[in-house]
């Protein structure tokens, strides 16, 4: 069994991927996606969203990381696909996915699903770039909105060349509404010979349970769960060997988010670090009530320094540095 950590664009970043991959339980973990369109991006691009590349491909904790690229041209996706993999990527990720308008209607992730053929064409294109010995994976929901193509789009994808499939057990049109039907993720597995993962409304160790036995598949992908309760991976790690921890209690939470602020001090320009702090405690209010006092006290606070003081951190400390 592997549990791996979703790529949320705009949330998922470096620094929630470093603190979360430190909390445990997570064996990989993907970047945001990364917009190809119509060439070959520079290096930049891809250390911007992925600097873990500099460091081994890995966060701080040892989770490997893999690249999600995002586009509809085939030719154009694999030869980026080639550049990260020149840049250390250890696994290529294609987003079919997505479901934001702005970026469907650019003809990226979920769209797609629209499109069996072409999804085969850019596994195939991409495959054939990347190295024999780098896996190429893709992500994809049931469909944009039906669920009719669903098992054609997994077997396009996975005679493309798909090591793995995670399926978010939903269609485009209903979003992150509940429920997840779990069983289509099974229906999935059914058809293709490679490792499936479920993904899509895994909240607690129960959800985890239930999902498991209604999709009969034992790899999962985390997350807004795990954003909400940090340690659920750690949690459904132990129960998976038949063991239990002691959850993360709102005590054990005040390192994470102290630590949390401070690599947003030291990377974001300050005029958005509070925006970025609230973002995660307002999530956090899903599993701590503690995190709506403190979200409440934070709503309209925009000063850093008075942020600083609020979680104890002093930035005369020698070695601090903020973004400007």
């Amino acid at each position: 069994m592997q549990i791996a950590l979703a790529p949320m664009e705009g949330l998922v970043d470096e620094i929630l991927r470093d603190v979360l991959t430190a909390a445990g339980g997570i064996d990989w973990c993907v970047t945001e996606f990364i917009r190809v369109s119509d060439r070959l991006l520079p290096s930049s691009s891809f250390h911007k969203l992925a600097p873990e590349l500099e460091k081994g491909a890995v966060t701080r904790a040892g989770t490997p990381l893999r690249v999600q690229l995002l586009g509809s041209d085939p030719l154009c996706l694999a030869d980026n696909a080639a550049l990260a993999c020149s840049l250390g990527a250890p696994v290529i990720d294609l987003n079919f996915g997505c479901p934001a308008k702005t970026v469907n209607k650019s003809r990226g992730g979920a769209v797609l699903l629209k499109e069996p053929d072409l999804l085969y064409s850019i596994l195939c294109e991409v495959r054939k770039a990347v190295p024999a010995h780098i896996p190429v994976t893709a992500k994809m929901r049931l469909g944009f909105d039906s669920k009719d193509g669903a098992l054609d789009c997994a077997r396009a994808l996975v005679d493309g060349g798909a090591a793995q499939l995670v399926v978010h057990a939903r269609t485009k049109v209903e979003g992150y509404k509940p429920p997840a039907h779990w069983e289509w993720v099974a229906k999935v597995q059914d058809v293709v010979s490679v490792p499936v993962f479920a993904n899509g409304d895994i909240w607690s160790l129960e959800d985890w349970r239930r999902c498991r036995e209604i999709s009969g598949v034992e790899d999962i992908m985390l997350g807004r769960g795990l954003v909400c309760r940090p340690d659920l991976a750690r949690q459904i790690d132990a129960a998976k060997s038949g063991g239990v921890i002691e959850p993360m209690s709102w005590g054990d939470l005040q390192p994470v988010l102290t630590e949390f602020w401070k690599q947003v001090r030291w990377k974001m320009p300050l005029r958005y670090a509070p925006g970025r702090l609230k973002q995660w405690i307002s999530l956090l209010t899903r599993s701590y009530p503690q995190a709506v006092t403190l979200f409440a006290e934070l709503r309209r606070e925009n000063d850093c320094d008075r942020i600083d003081a609020l979680f104890g951190l002093d930035t005369r400390t020698p070695g601090f540095k903020a973004a400007v």
